[in-house]
């Protein structure tokens, strides 16, 4: 495969959760990652990338966990695909790719088999009756609450270095430890830190009142703690560059709304 868009002789479809909200799950006495991945609607591999968890692991009692919703391309590998191809072709992360398929590094591909490329994006010159309508990676405002108005800017000065990309999120950048804050009021619903988390590194989110919710990934260090409520503009932690990060900045997604940033 060359490193142009892909065409219409390739096999791929859209895959996207029902929602684009961040669930919390519980787990119960005889749950699978299986069945909590077909409870919402997630493959396995979204529940394992997001909790940081391999293929072995066992989950246990009240253990909580983190279901953030996948948007991405199925795609049959073909032959002389390799991974940086198929990532620029979809305008994808490699490093996305291997964790969610759980590859390692160096692993080789396989003709014929199928892998899910997060928010993977499909050009507009593909022609393909068999594919679903494209699911754009930035929310429209068809069945969105626009959000200008309700957010303020969650860092202090910095600069805007990548405008929306992934699960509606920008990247704000600032100095090491510059205070991050609360864009709106609401009540922390996720607040981890350490690990990989699917790539936010240490990561915060707030829900809101008005049916939204905010992430705030890449931290350095947390100011607050699940369950806990915030007003507009509190500090909740500080930024880094920690999980999939290529330096200091915060990635700041806004899920149910339009980023406004």
């Amino acid at each position: 495969m060359n490193d142009k868009r892909p065409t219409s002789d390739l096999s791929y479809d859209i895959t996207d959760s029902s929602s684009d909200q961040i669930s919390i799950y519980i787990v119960r006495n005889g749950d699978t990652v299986a069945g909590i991945a077909k409870m919402f609607g997630v493959s396995e591999n979204t529940v394992r990338w997001a909790n940081n968890l391999s293929a072995k692991s066992s989950l246990t009692k009240n253990q909580e966990l983190v279901i953030l919703p996948i948007s991405g391309v199925k795609y049959v590998i073909k032959k002389g695909d390799t991974l940086k191809s198929i990532a620029k072709s979809f305008n994808a992360d490699q490093e996305e790719i291997l964790s969610f398929n759980d590859f390692k590094s160096g692993s080789n591909l396989k003709t014929g088999d199928e892998i899910i490329i997060p928010n993977g994006e499909i050009g507009s010159s593909v022609s393909n009756t068999s594919q679903k309508p494209k699911t754009s990676k930035t929310p429209s405002l068809s069945g969105k609450s626009y959000s200008i108005g309700y957010f303020m800017r969650p860092v202090i000065g910095g600069r805007k270095t990548q405008g929306v990309h992934g699960h509606n999120g920008v990247d704000l950048a600032n100095k090491l430890n510059s205070p991050i804050l609360a864009a709106a009021g609401g009540k922390v619903i996720i607040a981890k830190q350490g690990g990989w988390n699917g790539g936010y590194g240490s990561y915060v989110v707030i829900s809101h009142p008005n049916g939204m919710q905010t992430l705030y990934g890449h931290m350095n260090s947390l100011n607050v703690s699940a369950g806990q409520t915030v007003g507009q503009g509190d500090v909740i932690g500080y930024m880094g560059s920690t999980g999939q990060s290529t330096g200091v900045h915060l990635h700041f997604e806004v899920r149910g709304g339009v980023n406004p940033f």
